[in-house]
């Protein structure tokens, strides 16, 4: 008797150990009561009423990857490429994603593949290689609204490989070529270009310096020359104060006029024009008449050195 009371006492042991669970963290289990959904457990201890409950489901919360495999997708203007995505997911709420559709996972891979074939299909093939941002966004919006009622959360998905076929690849390089070849012909037109305006530049400025230079050099020997000739005047004015200071009368002032004259020839000039009034003041003075002759005052006809005229042969 002892023994089966120690058997059943061993019997409720296990049993009862074997009712308690404990759920880890970032998880939650869905617990059913006669096939029934009763609750959800999450993180902590637990304990399951035997034979009645069971785990219908362990669920993690944490955030999971679906990674598709490459997929044939038509554009809009009839090119086939193969395109692959990565879908980022989290299950918000487990008793959804227990009864909400039959294999979640499966579910969400094949809506992502309509999903990216209906938005390739609106895009031109230069449309879809630019616009990743675009369809990524699209596709974000447009799973996560679906996967609502599966208690699923969408984060992101990206598009992770876009392979044209190999004849576009090549079309495609041949004019990436084209194109890296004339931008490095425009380069080279604008480098030479920027050459020919600052050769052409440096020129303009040094033909304007050199014209700056004699220009200035110019001012420079007309203001030495004005200079001078003003100092001469002023020398030459200065001189004749002097004289008048001195108490010269007006001969001699006329005088130091006609030798200015001369020295204003300076030797270069043939013939010097000398003012009427200066020539009669000088013949009039007597000191330069006997000097030079040209006071002499003699009556013509009283020289003795006379020459009688030549009779006129014609008048004979």
């Amino acid at each position: 008797m002892e023994a089966v009371i120690f058997t059943i006492i061993i019997l409720v042991l296990i049993v009862a150990f074997s009712c308690i669970r404990i759920v880890p963290q970032a998880s939650e289990y869905v617990i059913e009561l006669l096939g029934k959904y009763r609750c959800t457990w999450s993180a902590g201890l637990h304990f399951k009423i035997p034979i009645l409950e069971r785990v219908a489901r362990k669920i993690t919360l944490k955030e999971q990857v679906l990674d598709s495999p490459p997929q044939p997708v038509i554009t809009k203007d009839n090119v086939t490429m193969q395109i692959d995505t990565v879908v980022y997911y989290r299950i918000f709420d487990a008793k959804l994603y227990t009864y909400g559709v039959v294999n979640p996972v499966n579910a969400l891979a094949n809506l992502t593949a309509t999903t990216l074939r209906n938005l390739v299909g609106e895009l031109e093939l230069d449309g879809t290689l630019t616009s990743r941002d675009t369809i990524n966004g699209k596709m974000t919006a447009i799973l996560d609204e679906a996967t609502d009622q599966w208690g699923i959360k969408v984060g992101r998905v990206e598009l992770k490989n876009i392979i044209p076929p190999k004849e576009i690849q090549m079309a495609m390089e041949k004019q990436m070529k084209a194109e890296r070849d004339r931008r490095e012909t425009l380069l080279q037109a604008e480098g030479h270009k920027a050459a020919a305006i600052t050769r052409a530049e440096g020129e303009k400025q040094a033909a304007i310096l050199e014209a700056e230079g004699v220009r200035d050099a110019t001012v420079a020997r007309a203001e030495g020359e004005a200079k001078a000739v003003l100092l001469a005047r002023q020398a030459e004015a200065e001189g004749i104060r002097l004289l008048r200071e001195a108490g010269a009368d007006a001969a001699v002032l006329e005088l130091k006029k006609y030798e200015a004259l001369v020295r204003l020839s300076d030797g270069r000039a043939s013939k010097i024009i000398i003012p009427t009034d200066t020539v009669s003041a000088v013949t009039r003075n007597v000191i330069f008449s006997e000097s030079s002759g040209l006071g002499d005052t003699t009556d013509p006809d009283t020289s003795e050195n006379k020459v009688a005229p030549r009779p006129d042969p014609c008048c004979d």
